[in-house]
């Protein structure tokens, strides 16, 4: 009997691949239905011969979207972005030059957090354990080369080469990555996606991922020695920390907040994970580049409690904080420390955090402390008529326009110093990547971003240096028709580069940016941009955005000085510079 096929279009109204029937029983199609049932129902991808025929499969599952980028950098990025939106993201390249270009995404991924299922197209089954030599590699008959290079940025990593086992290993790396909060790595052999088989005969079976539970003494042990610590300080303050998001403990630490009454802050790369409309909310801590007054009330405090915090060379602004180890409680996803010692295990935070909250007299001396010492923020100077903007300018107007139908994407640079000094308001979503900090990244992101939270408006704000880094997947926002608003801050370089660390590498070649994004538009899609020069500039740019070009994707070009840099960024840079310059320590 002669097999029926299957033939639809795709959202853009492209014919989809003419499969068998029987494709409903194959690698392909099980691995599609598992991404749609996870959340991933956008998938970023570059073909390659050798994952053609599973991104057929891809196509053909009707609850899956294929993205395609102008690169695996970006796609990887992409997949960055959309875990951050939907919980989890995905991306499918080829084999070893795919792989490896999209390799810098994924670790950046890794240290952020976010499980992100990283999908090879790998060699034909046949080929492996033999002495071939095959193309997408360095020339030697070792198919191991990406894999090994994945095994340290990723939790899992799944070679499938054979039907027997796929179902079982494609779902071990996928549980995996929910589980961990990490990405995983998986090949799947370019012959192997349209073949039946009997594994993949019924529907997935339901995903289920076992709850983890708190050893019940050690969480009692850990709120009674948490309850008696704080419960004797006379000023205690929290700090939210970036591993609250792969806690999932965000509402835990708002009980834990609320019972309390200690002011709330957070680290910088915790911003958006703690809502700032609280009344308790008293900014970023960041050392010597806090918030105003945030700072001294955090440093002056008898007891700190930090939730889910990484500390590190940029975190800690060139190791300068003037934290107490004796004062600190540190709440990890599943450890909890206080001071030099206890430490408990297998305590997770979401439920320490809501027994702590039932043990605690609320103290709210801190916050009063805060409000006596307070005085309103700055308001930037005004600009005389057709002055050149200033960046003070830029972010007061950014300000403005931001609400609970935002989210802001930070790239790394001076926009990670300007962007935190924004005020969120409730449900505004903000996304930057600290902890691994490569520039260009917020192309891709934004992209991702975008892509998995539609009910937003992407507010994007992004550095000339690091842009020319990713600049090609304006390309796909439009394609895809994304609304988001790109600030483009054109200052000459690398301004945070050179804060650091100043050379002539830090200055770049300067781009018409405008006239790039135009060409790349070509006529395709809602696309609309603009040069900004003053303020006045700036009012009408952001009223067409908001106002007739609400609908397209709008990318405003602002031209500021070279050395119009934010404060923070100056204190920062010095901090990091003398950190980065000690000299060796004597042998």
């Amino acid at each position: 009997m002669k097999a029926s096929t299957h033939i639809g279009s795709t959202k853009g109204g492209a014919p989809l691949p003419v499969l068998p029937a029987a494709s409903s029983g194959t690698l392909g199609r099980h691995l599609a239905r598992r991404l749609v049932e996870i959340g991933a129902h956008d998938v970023f991808s570059v073909p390659g011969d050798f994952n053609l025929t599973l991104l057929d499969h891809l196509i053909a599952e009707p609850g899956l979207n294929l993205i395609g980028c102008c690169n695996e950098l970006n796609a990887g990025y992409a997949a960055d972005g959309y875990a951050r939106a939907r919980g989890v993201g995905a991306c499918v390249v080829t084999f070893t030059v795919g792989g490896l270009s999209v390799l810098n995404a994924i670790a950046g991924a890794c240290s952020e957090n976010l499980p992100v299922i990283c999908i090879v197209g790998g060699p034909n089954s046949n080929d492996y354990g033999t002495n071939r030599i095959l193309h997408h590699t360095i020339g030697l008959p070792d198919f191991t080369q990406e894999l090994r290079c994945f095994q340290t940025v990723t939790c899992h990593q799944a070679v499938v080469n054979n039907l027997g086992d796929a179902h079982e290993q494609i779902d071990t790396a996928i549980s995996t990555a929910l589980k961990e909060s990490k990405p995983v790595y998986i090949s799947i052999g370019c012959n192997l996606p349209a073949i039946p088989h009997p594994t993949f005969a019924r529907d997935p079976v339901p995903f289920f991922l076992a709850p983890k539970v708190s050893n019940q003494c050690g969480l009692e042990a850990a709120v009674e020695a948490t309850a008696a610590f704080l419960n004797k300080a006379v000023k205690p303050v929290i700090v939210g920390g970036p591993k609250l998001r792969v806690a999932k403990a965000q509402q835990a630490f708002m009980e834990f907040a609320d019972a309390s009454g200690y002011p709330i802050t957070v680290m910088p790369s915790a911003k958006g994970l703690v809502p700032e409309h609280h009344p308790h909310f008293i900014g970023t801590y960041w050392g010597a580049v806090s918030t105003t007054f945030c700072g001294e009330i955090v440093e002056s405090a008898d007891a700190y409690v930090f939730v889910g915090p990484i500390f590190n060379d940029y975190s800690s602004v060139g190791y300068s904080l003037l934290i107490k180890k004796e004062k600190a409680i540190v709440v990890q996803p599943n450890r909890v420390t206080i001071g030099d010692g206890p430490s408990f295990g297998w305590v997770f935070m979401a439920d320490f955090l809501s027994a702590l909250a039932k043990k605690l007299k609320k103290n709210s001396t801190a916050v009063e402390n805060y409000h006596r010492i307070f005085v309103p923020h700055g308001i930037p100077l005004k600009s005389e008529k057709d002055e050149p903007l200033r960046v003070n300018i830029l972010f007061k107007h950014i300000q403005e326009i931001i609400s609970g139908d935002s989210a802001i994407i930070a790239e790394t640079g001076d926009s990670w110093f300007n962007c935190q000094k924004l005020r969120l308001p409730e449900n505004c979503g903000y996304e930057f990547q600290m902890q691994y900090g490569s520039i260009g990244w917020s192309v891709g992101a934004t992209l991702g971003y975008a892509q998995g939270a539609k009910d937003k408006r992407v507010i994007a704000c992004i550095g000339d240096g690091s842009f020319q880094v990713t600049a090609q997947d304006i390309s796909t926002m439009i394609r895809c028709g994304q609304n988001t608003i790109i600030f483009l801050i054109n200052n000459g370089g690398y301004t945070i580069e050179v804060e650091i660390h100043d050379g002539p590498y830090n200055v770049i070649k300067n781009w018409d940016y405008t006239g790039l994004v135009d060409a790349i538009h070509n006529g395709e899609g809602k696309c609309w941009t603009t040069k900004v020069r003053t303020e006045e500039d700036l009012t009408e740019a952001i009223a067409k955005a908001t106002g007739v070009h609400k609908d397209s994707l709008c990318f405003i070009e602002v031209f500021v000085h070279k050395d119009d840099t934010s404060k923070e960024l100056l204190e920062w840079g010095s901090r990091v510079s003398a950190a980065n310059s000690r000299p060796p320590n004597p042998q």
